[in-house]
Order: structure tokens, then C-alpha cells, then sequence
């Protein structure tokens, strides 16, 4: 035990040397414990390798270090998966692997050219029969101008000294920090979740191993679901949500249709029973319970469209209700008026101009109450 200092999430531990592997590269942290304590992100800091480990230890103290053998078989696998992959997409289309970023559950390597779904199942394809082949992996320490003379799909002329190859028999070649199996078979399986336009590139997601499998079974599950709720089989699951598009479209059309003839009507008894202001202007004026936005906008422009009118829609929606003030043509009044009136009595916020304004507030209780003081206002 070199080193033990307080941290904000434990203690800080630097030891003379240690089986736990420091996140980078591209690579995850390793995690373990010190003596049974739990050690949960491993960094390396200005040449130091600090474990963020759980339990103080005395400086000098001998301490066992395990690592958690789950942790590192997943990464090893994410890793070693990646080389494999990016050789794959370099061998069969020239595509460089320009980017690696492995998360929790999420890996990608971002390639420098465009390839299309059918070249990534070809890619998926060539790289799991790498796997399968059971390809030794080794690892070499060669100094930098041996390791330029190797047949690497990239290479980094910035690095010198001794460096660290990671090579797949017949495969893969790459100077490399992380973590890796003994072979390739131990990677398990390599699968393309995921695969988009990226910087001009593709940005390509994909699962190795244990996480492959499990997000397997979870895709699974979603679609078996998917088919017992659409009463289809698994592969017409698209066909069956396509027609649902289409039938919820057409339910969609005709609401639209009722709300439009219920609407005309609705314009008439608001008309019919609107009281006028001082200023010989109708004030047509809509309250209304749980209305969709578009209908309320709808609504709002039939009013607007009536001569000498000043158009009033105090609506709530979700957890909100909005309200909207616009002056029909010849009518005299100012919304900005209006919409201050408005705010201040909901709490809410919104503006406009002297002949259109609109805003909102959270929902209250008492919303309706208030609309009325509103509508009241306006008759003056």
C-alpha cells in the first residue's frame, strides 16, 4: 500500500502493482476489491494507478487484490470483439475505424466511410467466423520500428519505444493497452444492434458476448409481446404495425372531420349567446375541459374569422391550461390587455401583439372560476 487518501467517493488507493485494469483506451475500468473491500472505478492519474476503493488500509500494509471476473470477461469480450469487427470492415471495404466508445451495455466504432445494412452483415458475418474459428490471440511488446513493419490496419507513426501488439492469427494487428482474451472463441459472438450516417462516415453499435446474448433475449421478449398484442406472428410484426398506422390515420380523419362539424355548430351557439362590450364588439368566448391544442387552434380561427368579434379559448390540457385572445375583423381591443389579464389571474406567462396573443399556466383547481373573472373582464 503506497498511498490511501480521502475522496469524495471512498478513499484513493495507489498500490506498487495491481491486477485491476485502468479505464482507457477506449476500455471500461476494471472492478474488484482490495482485502474484500469493493473497488468500483480504477483510473490512471499523472503515472499512478488510483483505485477508488471503499475502505481505508494503513500505508505499507501488504493487501490481496481480486478482480471481479464478470466485469472483465465482458469487457475483454467488447474489446477484443471491436478488433475483430474494425479488421473485418477494413478487409472487406477499406472502412478505417476512426472512433471505439464501449459503455455499459453500449459499444460503437465509428468508420470513416459509408457502408450500407447488406456490407454490415456481410462484416458481422466475416468477423463471427473469426470467432468461431478459435483464433489465438497474443500479445507482443516490440520496439517501434519493428512494429511499423507489421501489417496493421492503422498505424500511429507518433508512437515510439516498446509498444504493445494485440494479434489475431491471420487477423487483426493493432497496438493496443486493453484487455483481451486467449482467443478469439472466448469473444463468444459479435452482434450489430445498430448502424447510422456519422461525420460523413457510419457509426456502427454493436454487443459482444454476454451482452450480446442478454440484449438478444430483452429484443426478444419486445417482439414476441409486440406479436401477442398485434395477434401476429413474430415476422409480420411491421405488416401489423403498419396497418395499425393506417387504421389509427383514418380513426384520426374522421375525429377530425366530427371535431370540424361539431365545431361549425359550436360557432353558432357561441355566437348566438355572446354578450358585446361597451365598444359594440361580441365577445365569443370558448371554455373547455381536456381539448387537444390542434383543436383548440382550430376553433380559435373560426372565431377570429367572424367580423366585430373578439375571440376568447381558455382551454386545459394535461397538466396545463392555455388561453388565446385574437380579434376579429373591425373589432376594437387590444389583446396585450388581454394576455397581462390572463397572466395575472392564472400565474401563467405569454404575449403577442395588439391583435393576437396567447399563453399558459399550470393546471389549478379553480381554472374555470378564474376564466369566467377573465370572460367578465372582457364584457366591460
Amino acid at each position: 500500500m503506497l498511498e490511501c487518501e480521502q475522496a469524495p467517493q471512498g478513499f484513493a488507493v495507489v498500490l506498487d502493482r495491481t491486477v485491476l485494469f485502468p479505464e482507457g483506451g477506449g476500455q471500461l475500468s476494471d472492478t474488484g476489491t482490495i482485502n474484500g473491500a469493493a473497488v468500483k472505478h480504477v483510473r490512471e492519474t499523472k503515472g499512478k494507478i488510483i483505485h477508488e476503493c471503499a475502505a481505508e488500509f494503513p500505508v505499507g500494509s501488504k493487501v490481496t487484490v481480486q478482480v471481479n471476473w464478470t466485469d472483465r470477461l465482458d469487457h475483454m469480450q467488447q474489446h477484443c470483439g471491436e478488433h475483430i469487427l474494425s479488421y473485418a470492415f477494413f478487409k472487406l471495404f477499406g472502412a478505417n475505424n476512426v472512433g471505439f466508445h464501449m459503455n455499459e451495455r453500449f459499444v460503437t466504432i465509428d468508420l470513416d466511410k459509408e457502408v450500407t445494412l447488406e456490407e454490415t452483415f456481410q462484416a458481422e458475418d466475416f468477423a463471427n467466423r473469426h470467432i468461431w474459428e478459435d483464433r489465438p490471440v497474443t500479445v507482443s511488446y516490440l520496439p517501434h520500428t519493428e512494429v511499423n513493419k507489421l501489417p496493421m490496419r492503422k498505424k500511429n507513426e507518433k508512437l515510439t519505444g516498446i509498444l504493445r501488439v494485440v494479434s489475431v492469427q491471420d487477423g487483426d494487428i493493432c497496438t493496443c493497452c486493453g484487455t483481451h482474451p486467449t482467443s478469439t472463441g472466448v469473444v463468444g459472438l459479435i452482434k450489430i444492434t445498430k448502424i447510422e450516417k456519422h461525420k460523413g462516415g457510419t457509426r456502427v453499435e454493436f454487443l459482444c458476448g454476454r451482452w450480446a446474448l442478454e440484449d438478444a433475449r430483452k429484443k426478444m421478449r419486445y417482439i414476441q409481446e409486440a406479436g401477442n398484442m398485434l395477434s401476429t406472428k413474430e415476422e409480420n410484426v411491421c405488416e401489423g404495425i403498419e396497418r395499425l398506422e393506417d387504421e389509427v390515420a383514418e380513426l384520426k380523419e374522421k375525429l377530425r372531420a366530427a371535431v370540424k362539424q361539431i365545431q361549425e355548430t359550436e360557432v353558432v351557439k357561441i355566437l348566438e349567446g355572446a354578450p358585446v362590450n361597451s365598444a359594440g364588439c361580441k365577445i365569443a368566448a370558448a371554455v373547455k375541459d381536456g381539448y387537444e391544442p390542434k383543436d383548440a387552434k382550430t376553433l380559435f380561427g373560426k372565431l377570429t374569422d367572424v367580423p366585430n368579434v373578439i375571440a376568447v379559448v381558455i382551454y386545459q390540457s394535461g397538466e396545463r391550461v392555455n388561453y388565446m385572445f385574437g380579434l376579429g375583423a373591425g373589432a376594437d381591443g387590444d389583446c396585450k390587455t388581454m394576455i397581462a389579464k390572463a397572466n395575472e389571474l392564472f400565474g401563467g406567462r405569454g404575449g403577442g401583439k395588439k391583435e393576437s396573443a396567447q399563453g399558459g399556466a399550470p393546471y389549478a383547481d379553480d381554472w374555470k372560476e378564474k376564466a369566467e373573472q377573465l370572460i367578465a373582464f372582457l364584457k366591460k
